[in-house]
């Protein structure tokens, strides 16, 4: 199955839909993002904007080392960004910046590594031991 995310004001995702792989194949029998842009244009009666959303790779799932078609599978909520050709998550926190590599937002201070839970202390920009 293949996801698709709605694009609305702001570049915010709106809506993911789930469409049949067969509806994305070409006469060549190869799958084809904009087949699926069409069917949704065609279901909905809109013009909306629709991108392919996926946590699998171009080659495979991400798990196995690859980069996430679009960095991040979408949510609402999420922004695209066409610049980037990338799904972005809200920003959690005013300190945290956004890896440009995976466009996910990171802390300024790394996450322990101590196999404790944590929660992010904006007030002091610090991991605090969860109880």
């Amino acid at each position: 199955m293949a996801h698709f995310a709605k694009i609305g004001k702001g570049n915010k995702v709106e809506q993911v839909v789930v469409v049949a792989n067969d509806v994305l194949k070409d006469e060549n029998n190869i799958e084809q993002e904009t087949k699926g842009v069409e069917f949704l244009q065609n279901l909905y009666k809109s013009k909306d904007i629709w991108k392919q959303t996926s946590y699998n790779t171009r080659s495979g799932n991400h798990k196995l080392g690859g980069t996430p078609f679009r960095k991040n599978l979408a949510s609402v909520g999420y922004t695209y960004d066409f610049t980037r050709d990338a799904f972005i998550p809200p920003k959690p926190f005013n300190s945290w910046t956004l890896n440009e590599n995976t466009c996910q937002w990171e802390a300024p201070v790394a996450y322990p590594d101590d196999g404790e839970f944590y929660s992010w202390n904006e007030a002091n920009q610090t991991w605090d031991l969860a109880e």
